[in-house]
């Protein structure tokens, strides 16, 4: 069973409180996005529509098309406030420090975590990317902005040097595989879910390594 973190919120970007319908363009626009993570995280990209996520953020159909000119853009916003919140979460555990094993074994819990909260967010995002040019493309400049993250992170700590290709394996290996345990795949494969955290937490460990 997966300790949940308490030193950080994972849903700060994506998911707000209530908030007042009356507000400055800014906070109608986030309260958009908030309502559009949480239908695509519940009914997929093509379960909702427009209309849909302006009733859900509280706004009459009209107001979406104040901020977004189409159903995609609402879209790869959600999906940018989602990466900027994970990382921001890994930002706020990196800097508490504690053992490398012990930090490794709270950045894979967190991410799981992610994962897990977001899993249809993240089968959306995976389908899409494969359908449309517009979401691959914006997909692929996320890929390009963690990869630099990544390696500031690594100079900030001072830890064992890496490539890019290095990098780029290790964020496909770990997303691949909180993907696998956030959508039952390990368990229907009669894997051990909790083995293949303690490789990860190991993977992770020897990163943080100076």
């Amino acid at each position: 069973m997966l300790k949940k973190t308490t030193k950080a919120n994972p849903e700060k970007k994506i998911l707000r409180g209530p908030r007042p319908r009356r507000g400055t363009p800014a906070e109608t626009r986030e309260r958009l996005i908030a309502a559009a993570a949480r239908l695509f995280n519940r009914a997929g990209y093509h379960g909702t529509d427009s209309n849909r996520i302006a009733r859900e953020a509280g706004y009459s159909p009209g107001t979406f098309y104040k901020h977004f000119k189409e159903k995609r853009d609402i879209f790869l916003a959600a999906y940018e406030a989602w990466i900027i919140s994970e990382w921001q979460a890994f930002q706020v555990e990196l800097a508490l420090g504690g053992e490398p094993h012990d930090l490794a074994r709270r950045l894979v819990e967190l991410q799981v975590d992610f994962h897990t909260r977001w899993r249809g967010l993240r089968a959306s995002l995976l389908e899409l990317v494969f359908a449309d040019a517009v979401v691959r493309r914006f997909y692929r400049e996320q890929r390009r902005r963690q990869l630099d993250l990544m390696a500031q992170l690594r100079t900030n700590m001072n830890t064992r040097h890496q490539s890019r290709e290095q990098d780029a394996v290790h964020i496909y290996t770990m997303e691949r595989s909180c993907d696998a345990i956030a959508q039952g795949e390990l368990t229907n494969l009669g894997l051990d879910e909790a083995v293949v955290i303690e490789v990860l937490v190991q993977r992770v460990a020897s990163l943080l390594e100076h």
